[in-house]
Order: C-alpha cells, then structure tokens, then sequence
C-alpha cells in the first residue's frame, strides 16, 4: 500500500483525500530509447473520437505519453494497480486473470474468484485509445481511492489487450463525464458523489515538472498550498469530456493558431499538446522545428531565446515557457506539440500534462467549470 499514504488535510470545512502520484517514464521515451518508436508509430495510427453501437473509442491521448499514476484497489480483500487517473475518459478498466495477451503477463490482473465481493454482468466491451485497445467483460466490486470506497463499482476487465506492451500502468480510471462511459455505466467519481464519499463533487491535479514524487489527485476539495494567487473558473462548454473554450494561441504578440476562437480538452491521459496538423506545422516554422521520424527537433538553445506559447482562455493569459515546451531526449531536443485533431472537428486543441504541470486544475463537477492557477 506504499502509495496509499493519506494526508487528512482541511479546506473549506472540508475533508479532502490526497493521493500521490508519481511521475512514470512515457512509453514514447522508452521505445525511443530503444529505436522503435518511429516503426511503432507507424505500425499504430493515431484516431480520434469514433463512436457506434458495437464499440466505444475513448480518444483524446495518445497513451503513450500517460506518464502519471497512482494505486487503487479493487476486490474483497483488496488487490492493488496502478492506473492512470484520466480526465479525457469516464471508465475503470484493470486487466482480468484470463487475459490472453502478452501485455497482462507483465501487469498486474485481477483474479476475481479471489474477491468475495465481486459480481459479474457477462456484458462484453471493447475500448480503443489511440493506437491501444482492450477487449474484455464488465463486472462490478468494491473500488477504494485511498480511504475512498465505491461499492458495487461496475467496471472493465480486459481478456486481450493490443498495444499497451511496456505501458508504465496497469490500467485507466477515468474521470470525464458519464455521458462518454461504455454501457451506460455510473463512473465510479459520480458513484462515490452519491453515495456521499464527499459533499463537494471536485477533483485537482497539482503534476509536479521534474521529481518522480510530489504529484497529486485530490478528492472533495482543494489545498490551497499547491498553487499561486486565485483560482479562474472557466465554463465547460460541453459537458462530455472537460472541454472548454478557446480564445487564441498566440507568440510575441502574433496570433498563431484558435485566430477565432476554439475548443480545448484539459486532458491528464496525455503529457503532449495536440492540435490540427497544419496550425501545429505553423508553430515548428516559428521554432525553427525540423520534422524527423515521427518528430520535430528543435535546439536546445532555443529554450533560451524563443518566447512563450500564450494560451489565452476566457479573457487570461496561460504562457506556456519554451523550457515548458521544449523537452530534451538523450542527445537533442524535441517539441511537444503534435498534430492530429482535424478529423474530430476544424480546430480542437488537447492541453495534456505539459499544460497542467504549469497551471494546478480543479475539476468542479457540481458547476460544470474547470479552475486553473499558477502551480507552486
């Protein structure tokens, strides 16, 4: 249970559950480091949101880039995994003892004659996000979040798992809005908001920029200690995934992209920034980018001339600096903007972990508004 450590914290009169996450080498890194990544790319197609009666595409990451986790545990008595808590899908999936794919061998899976409170539906599913996807069943257990507990939780377990070979997590726990879960099914954050977990239904990140520990998803509140100045609240404009409007990206002045107005995802499954290919090859001529592989170079002393990427929502500028989007890899440097978003929509922006590491995020599902302040 070493990530289980609660803090018993108050704010607002409040109870509110801390759990710490921690900071996971990407599986881009990894199959970089190894000289796969480009052949992975191009083996496994990025896809956007896709949706039928048969089955239900999650987008809104490339998963490679899922990079923080946290445990939960799942069963009577518990078993543990690591998920990755994420904003840009509404369901809990784990791997299943019956798995059958390479990829369970070296995760944890959860072996459900073993949990005395486990009940099964028989329901099949099948999920895909991005270039990964997982076949399985539906079943329903007790699921704890720290001292969180949802009883009767419905949720995936996965029988095939294709892509997530090396993945730093075991599974995804998903936070977006129920109208985006598989099967109808309550996800477990509107669970534990009925059944009285906590009278105040808002979650927050606080992604810290370099250490592997110190990150945090909090539940029912929001410690005041993890960010600068006021929280701005920014309406949700559409109440599926944490989507919000966009008024313009601009650097030194000039607008380079969301020229009228746009909409953005704040999503914690991805640490990259996405957008529509031709605004994002705009934004690498201005960095003076090269395309190589299935990335673009930029050098490394551009972090010290090149100015901010200004995101300006709902009338607030939110600078993004260039040592924010400038990242190096073994002997060079890379940028973390990535193209891919113009087939769901003219022009959708994801905001992933790069975005949040700089701006603490509250997620407040009673009034439909995300709050962003400068992180400490």
């Amino acid at each position: 249970m070493k990530w289980l450590v609660l803090l018993g914290l108050m704010a607002l009169s409040e109870c509110i559950v801390i759990l710490p996450l921690r900071k996971m080498k990407t599986l881009r890194e990894t199959l970089r480091e190894k000289n796969l990544l480009n052949n992975f790319l191009g083996e496994q197609a990025y896809r956007l949101s896709k949706r039928d009666s048969k089955i239900t595409i999650h987008p809104l990451r490339n998963y490679l880039d899922m990079a923080y986790v946290g445990n939960i545990t799942i069963g009577t008595p518990p078993q543990e995994f690591r998920v990755v808590f994420d904003t840009g899908s509404a369901d809990l999936w784990v791997p299943s003892i019956s798995c059958v794919s390479p990829a369970c061998y070296t995760h944890k899976t959860f072996n459900l004659h073993n949990s005395s409170s486990f009940g099964q539906t028989h329901q099949p599913i099948s999920i895909s996000y991005g270039p990964g996807i997982i076949q399985g069943f539906l079943g329903s257990d007790t699921v704890r979040i720290g001292n969180l507990v949802s009883l009767k939780q419905s949720f995936g377990l996965s029988q095939e798992e294709y892509g997530f070979d090396g993945a730093p997590f075991d599974g995804v726990l998903g936070l977006a809005y129920p109208s985006i879960s598989i099967k109808g099914i309550i996800p477990i954050f509107d669970n534990l908001w009925s059944q009285g977990a906590f009278s105040e239904p808002v979650f927050a990140f606080y992604l810290n920029t370099c250490k592997l520990e110190g990150s945090v998803v909090m539940f029912g509140g929001v410690d005041h200690r993890y960010y600068k100045g006021e929280l701005n609240w920014i309406p949700v404009s559409q109440t599926r995934y944490w989507q919000i409007s966009m008024n313009r990206i601009s650097m030194n002045g000039n607008v380079t992209a969301c020229s009228r107005g746009c909409q953005a995802l704040l999503d914690t499954g991805t640490s990259m920034i996405h957008g529509p290919t031709r605004l994002i090859t705009n934004i690498h001529k201005l960095m003076n980018a090269r395309h190589q592989g299935s990335e673009y170079v930029v050098s490394c002393d551009a972090v010290k001339t090149l100015p901010p990427v200004i995101f300006n929502i709902n009338g607030i500028d939110y600078p993004l600096p260039p040592k924010a989007y400038i990242t190096k890899a073994q002997n060079f440097c890379l940028s973390i903007f990535h193209g891919g978003t113009e087939t769901s929509s003219p022009e959708t922006w994801i905001l992933g972990g790069i975005f949040l590491r700089q701006y603490f995020s509250v997620f407040d599902r009673r009034n439909d508004r995300i709050g962003l302040a400068p992180a400490v």
